[in-house]
């Protein structure tokens, strides 16, 4: 039988991602002074303020203030209208010194004994449903809201969007799990004064999706079939009016689009937010981890689809458990608990090993706080940075570690593929 999967996405100017975004860019300015920086750094924006609070220890000194404001620029929000705009905002800092119960628990004299630094279980999914191994449904809604940054901030169509939005597609699947139709998609964009809701939803119509349309080779002729539907359900700003948004509109906190930020409730999460965390924190670490190992198994041929968790006792560097779900839609003769058995001989999973395979002391994690931390592109990025005495360097960061398929012949080996 037939049934309806929803995945939502938000865009960069979302108040919980601008804080996300915040977070991110303090840590990766902690990190490039000092990669064995810990961190763990909470933003709130609301009309006009922003409030850093958290626990760091970093050898190095970084302009919070100068880093709030240039991320908040590159954002979009440099209008004094918006109630919440780079140069004016009003930014309280809060950071102290993390405790000295939870360093020892992580730090040991030998690296490789690195304890986790808290409890809890992560999760990592992967698919074969789509180019980059990620629910169609996450996929597609994360590029609706991508492409309209993209659009703004290009400065020439849809001229009145204002940086926040939110983005929702439902897709019908057939009884085998595969995608036959995009049932419903939802765009709610804020706008300028003055702009009609007929008016958004013909641009949606004549500008973003076709845009979109053009990007999944897999799938995009669905899209256009979509757009061909006479009784196709396009909602746009449902309420009829978006004027009023950002932070102003509604207070922004890290850690609330966990969902967003991984796989858009196809594969399960353990409950712990990434953004603001330096890696020695395994709810970050260990989840990019998850994904990788997930995404390996899945192109390696294992299954057509796999969930993994791995859980963690802070201060203990060998995971407390390890456990593979491929629903099943395993492609070898083995049963997940054979394929756990194996996974967990290939990878070692301890934070350190994890921080050292997948280069985690980078400063690399202010890109991951917008648009999904999984089923991102892989690539070597030009970053700039402002050392402690105000003079700015450049350095070379490598993005999305854990969505490189460097193990590739490894897994299929080691599985008779």
């Amino acid at each position: 039988m037939h049934y309806l999967f929803t995945s939502e996405s938000v865009s960069e100017g979302h108040p919980d991602k601008v804080s996300d975004q915040i977070s991110d860019a303090i840590l990766d300015n902690m990190l490039a002074q000092d990669p064995h920086a810990h961190v763990a750094c909470e933003t709130l924006c609301t009309t006009g303020q922003v409030v850093i609070a958290g626990e760091v220890s970093c050898n190095g000194w970084v302009d919070i203030q100068n880093v709030v404001r240039k991320t908040i620029a590159e954002i979009g929000y440099t209008r004094s209208e918006y109630k919440f705009d780079a140069e004016s905002c009003g930014i309280l800092t809060a950071l102290h010194a993390q405790s000295q119960d939870i360093n020892m628990g992580v730090s040991r004299a030998n690296a490789e004994e690195q304890g986790a630094g808290d409890q809890g279980m992560m999760f990592g999914y992967a698919t074969d449903e789509t180019d980059n191994y990620m629910p169609l449904t996450l996929d597609l809604a994360h590029t609706l809201v991508f492409t309209l940054a993209r659009i703004r901030k290009e400065g020439e169509q849809m001229t009145y969007l204002r940086p926040d939005s939110k983005s929702q597609v439902t897709i019908e699947y057939n009884e085998n799990n595969q995608p036959v139709r995009i049932d419903t998609i939802v765009v709610s964009t804020q706008h300028d004064e003055g702009v009609t809701a007929e008016q958004i939803k013909k641009d949606i119509i004549d500008i973003l999706l076709p845009r979109v349309a053009t990007r999944d080779s897999r799938y995009g002729h669905l899209l256009h079939a979509f757009l061909e539907d006479i009784n196709a359900k396009l909602l746009v700003n449902p309420t009829g009016n978006f004027v009023i948004g950002g932070p102003h509109g509604d207070t922004g906190l890290t850690g609330r689009k966990i969902i967003v930020d991984t796989y858009g409730g196809r594969g399960a999460h353990g409950g712990g937010a990434f953004s603001g965390k330096d890696p020695s924190k395994v709810d970050r670490s260990a989840a990019y981890a998850a994904r990788w190992i997930a995404k390996h198994l899945v192109a390696a041929g294992v299954a057509h689809e796999a969930l993994v968790q791995v859980s963690y006792a802070i201060g203990v560097a060998d995971p407390v458990s390890l456990y593979v779900n491929t629903n099943g839609t395993a492609m070898i003769d083995m049963s997940d608990a054979e394929i756990a058995n194996i996974v967990s001989q290939l990878f070692n999973l301890r934070p350190a090993a994890i921080i050292k395979d997948l280069k985690l002391t980078q400063p690399m994690y202010e890109e991951t706080a917008k648009y999904g931390h999984v089923g991102r592109t892989n690539e070597t990025v030009t970053k700039t940075f402002i050392d402690g005495n105000g003079k700015g360097y450049q350095q070379q960061v490598e993005l999305f570690t854990w969505e490189k398929l460097d193990r590739i012949e490894e897994v299929k080996t080691a599985f008779g593929l």
